[in-house]
């Protein structure tokens, strides 16, 4: 019996090094920084995202001092910055859809985005006006599953801004709009570490618009 052909030889191992390297870094970001005690704000106020942003293929633009996005379908903008397990995140958001559909992601892996129509996210997903402007959800990965947090009705006027604010301390994360709290959901196992540390901006249909993005550690 030929035992190289079983065995592999150094160079082999050199090989499967390198492309599990390679894979490990297409799949995850690398060397991303954290937030810092000042935490990270952007008020969009430039002409292009810059390099604090990871598009995974939506049509993600700036204009007059606002992020905007129509038609991404589930393609999120990724923040390049690792989020503390303990962390409110602030932002003004508007839709100009009678279908609302205001939509972001906590807790992701920060590269992850859809490759067929179906998509479960890495993530908590936040869902305002979602469904036809029928539904507010905080979801754990999938925003269909069983297990997701519909919240009180509070549709999304169009045209209308808001004040978005996500807050996570220990198990519990809650989401709010204009102070009045969209869903609450104490997860026993939660979303943390290497994977589930990014905050990202979604969309599938409709025109939105953010800005004034606020992320601060607690």
């Amino acid at each position: 019996m030929n035992l190289s052909v079983l065995s592999p030889t150094p160079s082999t191992w050199i090989f499967l090094w390198f492309w599990s390297g390679a894979l490990l870094v297409a799949c995850t970001p690398q060397g991303d920084p954290g937030l810092g005690p000042a935490g990270f704000s952007d008020n969009f106020n430039r002409t292009t995202l810059g390099d604090a942003w990871n598009n995974t293929g939506g049509p993600y633009s700036l204009s007059n001092g606002q992020l905007k996005v129509a038609g991404s379908r589930n393609k999120p903008l990724w923040l390049r910055r690792k989020l503390p397990h303990d962390v409110k995140i602030e932002f003004d958001v508007s839709s100009a859809s009678e279908d609302g559909d205001i939509k972001v992601e906590v807790f992701g892996d920060g590269v992850s985005k859809a490759e067929t129509l179906s998509y479960t996210a890495t993530s908590y997903v936040v869902i305002f006006g979602g469904w036809h402007n029928s539904l507010n959800v905080l979801a754990r990965m999938n925003e269909h599953g069983d297990d997701r947090v519909v919240g009180p009705a509070y549709k999304v006027v169009p045209g209308r801004s808001y004040h978005m604010k996500i807050l996570r301390r220990g198990a519990t994360i809650s989401a709010w709009v204009d102070d009045h709290q969209l869903a609450s959901m104490t997860d026993p196992d939660p979303l943390a570490g290497p994977g589930h540390d990014h905050f990202g901006i979604n969309n599938w249909e409709a025109s939105l618009t953010f800005d004034n993005l606020r992320i601060t550690p607690l």
